[in-house]
């Protein structure tokens, strides 16, 4: 995967990465400890003796240097006579940048943004594992449906969700998992508590997982009992522009004409000012990353790249609704991981 910074390598004189997510993905090493140094003639991985082992054995074309902070680092661009080199100024320190400057002869360039790019049109074995996260998902769901009723806490639910996944395979869960009620469902990123859960609730679950280094993503909203004539007009509407947001999704059509084809149905609606948020996101390494589906996002979708498809409806004092699905983009259209039921559920 290196070989994706030869772009960047035409302008620099080496990349230096420092984030987990993108040691990983350009290198191989998933320890996270540590920086990688990339040349057109030498990658180093620096980390210390808690992950050298496992930083030889994961890694192929690297030197993995035993390193005991950031002076070896500096060290090894001095004599190399590295004069410039590209950093991710997106996760890196104010304080790392001064000892960068004071202790390396080298200018150092943000390039985050392009540096990201590069993970965004995921290669095969990469869609394979965030299809298999989104499985487990999927899985959770099922097994959730059972769990819920009358009196369970937000915590509960949330809590099942997590352990089954992990009974599932997965390495962990990929965010803080969301499982909120009632009212409180007008918080997009409400946080499960004790709250136990009342008929005629709102239930809206959103959770995802990691299996091998893949993130996954889902929401569903229920409705414990009987749904109610507002209920199922805000759920209808949700759904359809879901659907609509589904049906856009396509190589060459940009984040924010994908966006517009599912916010158009929730305006028409008059619910306009009630989805406040984009309608998705990228996912792979990181549950958010690259490509944005907002407004204001000028991307041009490519095949391969794994977005969600998220719209919502969130009233204060009433509750929201919330339906997402995570999607591979295709030529004609894209390729849908996640096969829960999406008609309203009522428990």
């Amino acid at each position: 995967m290196y070989r994706k910074l030869d772009k960047i390598l035409k302008g620099e004189d080496a990349v230096l990465l420092t984030s987990p997510h993108n040691m990983r993905y350009f290198s191989g090493f998933t320890g996270g400890e540590g920086a990688v140094l990339i040349t057109n003639k030498e990658r180093l991985l620096f980390t210390d003796s808690r992950y050298t082992e496992q930083a030889e054995r994961e890694t192929k074309n690297f030197s993995v240097v035993k390193w005991c902070g950031l002076g070896d680092l500096c060290n090894a661009i001095n004599e190399r006579g590295i004069k410039t080199a590209a950093i991710e100024d997106d996760c890196m320190t104010v304080m790392e940048l001064k000892r960068l400057k004071e202790l390396a002869e080298a200018e150092f360039t943000g390039r985050s943004a392009e540096i990201n790019k590069l993970r965004m049109v995921k290669e095969e074995w990469e869609l394979e594992r965030i299809a298999k996260a989104e499985e487990i998902g999927d899985k959770a769901f099922s097994h959730i449906l059972g769990y819920i009723k009358e009196g369970v806490s937000e915590r509960d639910i949330a809590a099942e969700l997590e352990y089954f996944m992990k009974r599932q395979g997965a390495d962990k869960t990929s965010f803080d998992t969301i499982a909120i009620s009632g009212k409180k469902t007008s918080m997009p990123h409400g946080r499960p508590d004790n709250k136990k859960l009342e008929n005629g609730d709102f239930i809206t679950m959103d959770f995802g997982c990691v299996f091998g280094g893949y993130c996954s993503d889902m929401t569903r909203t229920v409705v414990l009992g009987k749904s109610d004539k507002r209920q199922k007009a805000i759920y209808e509407t949700v759904l359809t522009a879901q659907r609509e947001g589904l049906l856009a999704i396509r190589s060459g059509i940009s984040g924010a004409d994908a966006d517009k084809a599912a916010r158009a149905v929730i305006e028409r609606a008059g619910y306009g000012e009630y989805f406040g948020h984009s309608l998705g996101h990228g996912v792979g390494l990181l549950i958010h990353e690259l490509p944005n589906l907002s407004p204001k996002s000028g991307i041009i979708l490519e095949e391969n790249m794994v977005v969600s498809c998220e719209p919502g409806i969130y009233i204060p004092g009433f509750g929201g609704v919330r339906i997402e699905d995570l999607v591979c983009v295709k030529g004609g259209g894209c390729l849908n991981f996640t096969h829960s039921e999406k008609n309203l559920i009522e428990i």
